[in-house]
């Protein structure tokens, strides 16, 4: 192996598909504690009734579908400005939830990788990744937020540091859905809201929140960018500029059975993008937070064939699919009412 290479935490947008088989089949930052959204009294109104899963609903695919194959580094003409403004959250969070927690990375020969072992490739050169990560929870972690909210993009960076899986129940404002269950749970509609199944800890406030998990699930210290205090929460502010408020207002869909299953993570713009869908159509997922130095990268490679996220499984309809672009006209046409 040659020297050790010493990369510092800079944008990546997009991995780089290493295939072994084709695949088939306006931000508003406040400058209190947390973000509550709390409806004022004059303006209270009856709300739609939380929604059930429908069981005798059958989802299926649109008519005609086919999953995309994985294309590198392509960005589809009419998404490029959409890519863009997505990006701008990597130049003001500096690359934060863009690697796990410990990241290093080295050079590699090509004979010391394996048949079958994920590398990231780079401009020919094989460059294997590693990362210290805690202590793992044996039940994801869940969280109830949305994605234009700077305190919850807090926790959604932590998380991606930490390497966690997490279930997330989106909260876009007049949801009819998990916005009454955290008030029912935690006695106020705050957000983000988490519940960790493991130790039965509920809590409010992404700074507490973010001191748990890495108390619990890290090495006890928050990184630095997330440590500034109100510089942190105007920076998370201005890193959602460029997407004007997407993925914070509810659109009427079909509530699934089951959560959908999401490879992604807080630093990829792609992923961004679909989280935006996922959240404004109120659908439950769970993500499989795979940052760089993330082991579950292998685990992706494994299953799919090919490293490259975002990548959608929804075990509502068997889709199994890459690509942002075409997950998010696939959640649209299958969930959209």
């Amino acid at each position: 192996m040659a020297g050790a290479l010493s990369i510092a935490p800079a944008p990546v947008l997009k991995a780089v598909p290493r295939c072994r088989k084709s695949i088939k089949a306006m931000v508003s930052v406040r400058a209190s504690s947390e973000s509550s959204d709390a409806p004022s009294s004059s303006s209270t109104t009856t709300r739609e009734a939380p929604k059930t899963p429908d069981l005798s609903v059958t989802f299926s695919p649109p008519p005609n579908f086919k999953p995309p194959e994985p294309k590198r580094f392509g960005v589809r003409s009419d998404k490029l400005l959409d890519v863009l403004g997505a990006s701008l959250a990597l130049i003001f969070r500096l690359g934060t939830g863009v690697f796990v927690s410990g990241y290093s990375a080295s050079f590699a020969s090509e004979n010391e990788i394996p048949p079958g072992q994920y590398a990231l490739d780079l401009a020919g050169a094989k460059i294997k990744e590693t990362s210290r990560i805690g202590p793992r929870p044996e039940k994801p972690i869940e969280i109830y937020e949305f994605e234009s909210c700077p305190f919850c993009r807090k926790v959604r960076e932590i998380v991606a540091i930490l390497d966690l899986d997490v279930l997330f129940y989106p909260c876009p404002r007049n949801g009819p859905n998990f916005r009454p269950k955290v008030v029912q749970m935690g006695g106020k509609q705050q957000y983000p809201y988490m519940v960790d199944p493991n130790t039965g800890v509920a809590m409010y406030e992404s700074d507490e929140i973010i001191k748990y998990l890495v108390t619990k699930y890290g090495d006890g210290n928050v990184p630095f960018m997330l440590s500034l205090g109100l510089l942190t929460t105007l920076t998370e502010g201005f890193a959602m500029i460029g997407r004007m408020g997407r993925g914070s207002s509810y659109r009427p869909s079909k509530l699934p059975p089951k959560p959908l299953e999401i490879w992604a993570y807080e630093g990829s713009p792609f992923c961004k993008l679909v989280r935006e869908v996922l959240v404004e159509l109120e659908l439950p997922h769970l993500v499989r937070c795979c940052a760089r130095g993330s082991p579950k990268r292998q685990m992706l490679y494994e299953k799919a064939g090919c490293f490259q996220v975002p990548y959608l499984v929804d075990p509502n309809t068997g889709v199994q699919m890459f690509e942002s672009a075409e997950i998010v006209e696939y959640l649209q046409a299958t969930y959209a009412l």
